[in-house]
């Protein structure tokens, strides 16, 4: 084996990935705690204490909505969630024990082959086992055992898939959207209702661009790769990958414009109007600097809006599409990514919360 298939092997531990899920809640937390604390830190003195409400409020629920998450999207689309630690040891036990007293091994691989049972094995460990039991009787389907393979989903099994990635990313941002609410409630009990239709308009921009539209690019290109043939991991996540970017960077971002323009702005009975008379500091409020404004903003000479533009992809949407990568390694069968999707998925929900496109 060579290392970068050893490396596959050593993330792909049942053990590692769920040990990875079970310090999930507390990095999620920490960090949450770390950008109330700082945004605090940034804030006027006297307007500290109101930011400490509203961004700890927005955050908290998000984090919140993100950690249950797997749990609601599993019960949803009946979907079983990965093995807990307790249970991963307990089938480790059970086959190394069958295998070490059925097969003849030397002492050092025995040794590391007991430590698999309840601990995560090193790199050097992992390249170790493959190497010395590949060729032995009944080594290659222990090994599959100890550590499985990934596996290419179907295109024919791929729309479950995508059903359950796509109501998990969904409950963040709901999340989002009402701690966004809340905290305004709280900090802001004359004017939170004017600000409720710009979170529902960066929730649905997050939902259908950085999210969902995503899942079903990555769906079609699998399902034309299939039928073309084509069965290469390394084509088939280019090509996900190619739908990703046609499908939910360029199509979802148009469709959440069309959904804002069409749908929620009447819904909430925007007037445009009144918007269009407010000053540069009146709609920017109290986060940029240095006067310059978001690419979706054109002011005049006397700082006062000449237009709203589409919500278009900026240098940060295009940074969360991380979290589209992850679907397409999920969807090709490395499920160490799936413990990282509530930290990918708060970050567009927090943004929901906070309203961002204005």
């Amino acid at each position: 084996m060579n290392n970068i298939q050893v490396l596959g092997k050593f993330l792909d531990q049942p053990m590692l990935v769920s040990k990875f899920q079970k310090a999930v809640p507390a990095i999620l937390t920490s960090g949450a705690a770390a950008y109330t604390i700082n945004d605090v830190r940034k804030a006027k003195p006297e307007e500290r204490k109101k930011t400490a409400l509203k961004t700890g409020i927005t955050m908290g629920v998000t984090v919140a909505s993100a950690l249950a998450a797997p749990h609601i999207a599993s019960a949803i689309s009946k979907r079983a969630l990965p093995e807990g630690l307790t249970k991963i040891k307990q089938n480790n036990k059970e086959l190394v024990d069958s295998f070490v007293k059925s097969t003849n091994l030397d002492e050092k691989t025995k040794n590391i082959l007991n430590k698999s049972k309840d601990k995560i094995l090193n790199f050097k460990e992992v390249k170790t086992t493959f190497e010395t039991l590949k060729d032995k009787t009944n080594g290659k389907e222990f090994l599959e055992k100890l550590i499985p393979s990934p596996q290419n989903i179907s295109a024919k099994d791929i729309f479950s898939e995508i059903g359950y990635l796509s109501v998990y990313g969904a409950v963040p941002v709901v999340g989002g959207i009402a701690g966004g609410i809340a905290a305004d409630r709280v900090t802001d009990k004359k004017h939170w209702k004017e600000k409720v239709p710009d979170k529902i308009k960066e929730g649905s921009y997050q939902y259908l661009a950085n999210i969902f539209m995503c899942n079903v690019g990555a769906g079609i290109a699998l399902g034309i790769l299939e039928k073309l043939g084509i069965t290469s991991k390394g084509a088939r996540a280019l090509g996900m990958t190619a739908g990703i970017v046609a499908t939910g960077i360029i199509g979802g971002s148009k469709i959440a414009n069309l959904i804002s323009n069409k749908l929620i702005d009447p819904l909430f009975k925007k007037n445009k109007k009144d918007k269009e008379e407010k000053t540069y500091s009146d709609i920017l409020n109290i986060n940029f600097t240095e006067n310059k404004a978001p690419n979706y903003l054109e002011f005049n000479s006397d700082k006062k809006p000449l237009k709203q533009k589409e919500r278009t992809p900026e240098v940060l949407d295009i940074g969360l599409h991380t979290d589209d990568i992850a679907t397409v390694s999920l969807l090709s069968g490395l499920k160490w990514i799936e413990p990282a999707l509530p930290i990918m998925y708060t970050l567009s929900g927090y943004r929901a919360g906070i309203g961002y496109r204005n």
